[in-house]
């Protein structure tokens, strides 16, 4: 499985966490910025990562900034985007289970790289429940 990453500075060090800890793990990873702490726009970061997603580039895209809220704001703005924001391991489940969310946002200031792990390993190994009625509310989303 390919995994797209994607962060503005807020969530640098987070992003790169995952990055190694998702390499170790035996998924290719793409890094697509930021590089460095230095301050950029999270809305940029967002977009690209969704984008990528979207276009089948990758299988799943994760983003981060400081809170996950405004770069999964960024993300949604992407047709095809289905970006939630975790700050739980119920959210994570949820957010694949229900919503089939093809990316997910978390924030460095508000989680530590060791729940960061379980969410993104609960939302991966989480399968999409395909019963009608979220499919028809997945179909919902991605006719708008």
């Amino acid at each position: 499985m390919k995994i797209a990453l994607a962060s503005d500075h807020g969530g640098f060090e987070l992003k790169n966490g995952l990055r190694d800890y998702l390499s170790d793990e035996g998924y290719e990873v793409v890094d697509l910025g930021t590089e460095s702490g230095e301050s950029v726009d999270y809305p940029v970061y967002g977009k690209k990562c969704a984008e990528y997603v979207v276009s089948g580039q990758a299988d799943k895209g994760i983003v981060v900034c400081g809170t996950g809220i405004g770069i999964g704001i960024a993300a949604n703005k992407v047709h095809g985007a289905r970006c939630a924001v975790v700050a739980s391991e119920t959210h994570a489940f949820f957010a694949k289970n229900h919503n089939d969310a093809n990316l997910i946002a978390l924030g460095e200031r508000t989680t530590e790289l060791e729940d960061a792990k379980l969410y993104v390993d609960t939302w991966l190994q989480t399968k999409f429940d395909g019963g009608e009625r979220h499919a028809r509310r997945v179909k919902l989303l991605d006719d708008m």
